[in-house]
């Protein structure tokens, strides 16, 4: 494996190019401010009477229209909802795209999946930095950066990688390392870590903990600190230095209940529903279950969010965590601003 770093970018590939950036969530919003502080030329493209319009003009940037700002782009970059990047591409953005330009994508989803397919005139490529947008602006404007993967789809120019590095940089994933991977490879292995480990498995085990714990008599304030408060404790270590890094830190309790009990609970079952959830990626089935939600107008989405405002464990943790103002006065998530 490569691993690309600031040295093996041109950055001024981007200097006289105009980059529309159409989105200003979490990754809109820092991908942009860290374009423009490296001095490149950034234009949001936003809907008018959006809060994000204005949240945009508060942090200097320049707004347009969608259709307005890729009209004048030389490259215009996707990062709106992966479920409405569809529709904004075929209404807005293909019609207002002109011949050469590039396309860029944080993720290959819409690409791989055959929801959006760009004109034969077009660079595609993506840059996926492998944090959420509040992160990647934070670790740039302390001078350091996530690693990210790049990938090309279509290479019309014959500087399609080239730009993806130079993009990947002016957003400060140079600094720490550039992995260069496919579409194919980056969605499904990103899905599938969403839904197995990231989001949905620890979110299970989280609430399942929580709940035995609960039903056997003990206190909710005390399952909440075992299985939601203490799990930061373990993932720093985790991410510090791996699994051997977490084990020489925890007591030698912790450590050989992990090994006694930790198999018991993952089994090989748990491994072959893994698998099912890969295959159900990989196949398209996931997909068109997602797209499908979202034409219907997010009915599960709405009634899973609803049940998980009113479920005791989010109840009990918000009265902790009102205890802790560290938590709040550290917040990578600040929505007024984003």
């Amino acid at each position: 494996m490569k691993v690309f770093y600031d040295k093996d970018a041109d950055v001024s590939l981007l200097h006289n190019r105009r980059i529309a950036v159409v989105g200003y969530g979490s990754q809109g919003h820092a991908q942009a401010l860290n374009l423009r502080d490296s001095g490149a030329n950034v234009v949001m493209g936003l809907r008018k009477g959006k809060a994000s319009w204005t949240k945009a003009e508060a942090a200097g940037l320049s707004v347009m229209p969608v259709a307005d700002a890729v009209r004048e782009a030389d490259l215009v970059v996707m990062l709106i909802p992966d479920e409405s990047i569809a529709e904004v591409y075929a209404k807005e953005v293909e019609p207002a795209l002109r011949n050469g330009a590039a396309l860029v994508f944080a993720h290959g989803f819409n690409i791989h999946y055959g929801q959006v397919e760009p004109r034969a005139d077009l660079d595609v490529f993506m840059v996926a930095p492998k944090a959420p947008g509040h992160t990647v602006r934070s670790t740039f404007v302390e001078g350091a950066g996530v690693p990210a993967l790049i990938a090309v789809s279509q290479d019309v120019s014959g500087q399609a990688k080239a730009l993806a590095l130079a993009y990947a940089t002016a957003i400060g994933c140079g600094r720490s390392g550039i992995i260069e991977t496919d579409f194919r490879e980056e969605t499904e292995t990103d899905l599938f870590g969403e839904q197995v480990v990231l989001c949905g498995g620890a979110v299970e085990l989280i609430k399942g903990g929580f709940e035995v714990l609960v039903e056997a008599g003990y206190s909710p304030e005390l399952a909440y600190f075992e299985c939601l408060h203490e799990l930061k404790l373990i993932v720093d270590l985790l991410y510090e230095g791996g699994v051997s890094t977490m084990n020489y830190s925890i007591s030698n309790n912790a450590e050989f209940g992990e090994y006694l009990t930790g198999p018991k609970i993952v089994t090989e079952d748990t491994k072959n529903a893994m698998r099912d959830a890969l295959a159900f990626i990989q196949d398209g089935s996931y997909a068109k279950a997602f797209i499908l939600e979202a034409k219907s107008g997010n009915p599960v989405l709405t009634s899973k969010r609803n049940q998980l405002k009113r479920h005791q464990l989010e109840v009990v943790g918000a009265k902790l965590r009102a205890m802790m103002p560290w938590i709040k006065a550290s917040a990578l998530v600040d929505k007024t601003q984003n």
